[in-house]
């Protein structure tokens, strides 16, 4: 991986939940290539260790750890490895979320027809099922609250401690079809400042990142049809993306090294950074 520039974090040791995925395998790789030892948590044992073979591979320490960040149990044994290997957590990541169809309504707009009619095929908010819901709110809220709660203990009092979440567009501007990934990731940013104030005493610093439009393995289904043509819905992310592309997962490293570095970023605490390419700013006029 190229850096966008190179902070030096040697003998740091950063813990990353969801790093088997797209983006944070790659926020895995780099702050490996900045010097931190990596402790790459997935659900996925496979994927979580095929990081962290790479990062090895390459010259880094890194471990594949599995890891449940729905389960405190399954965490606090993640915890035990990482300790066991590492001995402290300098920074912790907060990556692990997704959305889910069962959360997801079928159109944009709920129409009078969809209701006098009941359409078939079509899955209007009424529709929606509670433990979907329930399971991707919980996925992105619960998913941070406690990998916090497991891994802050260690880091309090710590030099250059602070934790990173991942927030996202849905939380400045809610995306049709998706009111519970909108609703949770809503919920991170604001347990992110309601985080900073809380540790700011015991000298962790609590941030976060709020990404636009990526492509990753989760939502290409959305973005393009079977054989690789963009959706109307890529469309309307475009028309609003004033850049109009998608990000590169490559352009998310540079917010996050400034974030990680405390003599770069010693006082910023609680702000949600948009990385997306002006979406965030635009009116669509």
């Amino acid at each position: 991986m190229s850096l966008p520039f190179k902070i030096d974090l040697s003998g740091k040791n950063i813990v990353v939940t969801g790093g088997g995925g797209v983006l944070c395998s790659g926020f895995c790789v780099a702050l490996a290539e900045c010097g931190a030892n990596i402790a790459v948590l997935d659900l996925k044992l496979e994927s979580a260790n095929a990081v962290a073979k790479e990062i090895n591979s390459n010259g880094g320490n890194a471990i594949g750890v599995s890891a449940n960040v729905l389960s405190k149990e399954s965490l606090l044994e993640a915890k035990k490895i990482v300790l066991s290997r590492f001995g402290g957590i300098d920074i912790l990541i907060n990556g692990a979320g997704g959305n889910s169809p069962k959360a997801t309504t079928t159109k944009e707009y709920l129409c009078q027809e969809d209701l006098d009619n009941g359409v078939k095929d079509v899955t209007t908010f009424f529709d929606l099922d509670s433990s979907g819901v329930e399971f991707v709110f919980n996925l992105n809220f619960l998913g941070t609250l406690l990998p916090t709660q497991v891994f802050a203990s260690e880091m309090c009092g710590r030099e250059g401690a602070c934790i990173i979440n991942i927030s996202s567009m849905n939380a400045y501007r809610p995306l049709t079809k998706i009111p519970a990934y909108s609703a949770a990731k809503s919920a991170v940013s604001n347990f992110t400042m309601w985080l900073a104030v809380h540790f700011s005493k015991v000298n962790v610093r609590v941030n976060a990142i709020a990404p636009g439009f990526f492509v990753t393995a989760q939502n290409k289904g959305l973005l393009f049809g079977d054989d690789g043509t963009p959706t109307e819905r890529t469309g309307k992310i475009l028309a609003a993306t004033p850049m109009n592309r998608f990000g590169e997962p490559d352009e998310l490293i540079g917010t996050l090294l400034y974030l990680c570095d405390s003599k770069a970023s010693g006082f910023v605490n609680g702000v949600i950074i948009p990385v997306d390419g002006g979406f965030s700013a635009y009116s669509g006029v």
